[in-house]
């Protein structure tokens, strides 16, 4: 993926962020990326399915690369902490929607939310990944690994609400004692 692609694909994401994909104007999309719908159209044959997928495709590379320390850091707690401050830094301190929440509003084809799923399972299985590897039984690893991923979309949604990045902040902290007691 070229750095244009990103560019593009970064501001077509904040468009689905903020009205998922049924909310995705043509209109909105083609002017968050400053080309013409025909434009946008000779880049993604197919339309604003092809921009979702892309947005996802990108979401992907951002969420390994976000998860990447929860295997490759030899301390548990050090991962973990440093998977939450990327995700500090992706989520501008939970200003930002999530992708996997909005893409699978109403309205956005099967596809888009089974990968919009795909991606959440993965990121549920690299915490409980991290969480046996700090000596959680398997069963209990699942557990902790949903929960975390719920404060982290819960936290994403109050920080919003309330305009206080403090909630998204304190769920970030906690994670490490989660993940790695």
């Amino acid at each position: 993926m070229s750095v244009e692609d990103e560019v593009i694909n970064a501001r077509l994401g904040d468009v689905f962020r903020a009205n998922g994909y049924a909310g995705a104007s043509l209109s909105a999309l083609s002017e968050a990326v400053g080309l013409r719908r025909a434009s946008l159209y000779h880049r993604f044959p197919t339309g604003k399915h092809a921009m979702a997928q892309a947005v996802l495709d990108s979401v992907e590379v951002q969420l390994e690369h976000t998860l990447a320390p929860l295997a490759s850091e030899p301390d548990v707690a050090d991962g973990v902490a440093e998977m939450c401050r990327r995700l500090a830094l992706s989520y501008r301190d939970g200003r930002m929607s999530c992708a996997l929440d909005t893409m699978t509003l109403t309205g956005a084809p099967d596809d888009i939310r089974a990968h919009a799923g795909r991606l959440a399972r993965a990121w549920i299985q690299a915490m409980a990944d991290a969480a046996m590897r700090a000596g959680a039984t398997e069963a209990d690893a699942y557990t902790l690994a949903r929960a975390a991923l719920v404060r982290i979309e819960g936290a994403l949604v109050v920080a919003r609400a309330l305009d206080d990045p403090s909630v998204f902040e304190q769920a970030l902290a906690e994670l490490p004692g989660l993940l790695a007691p």
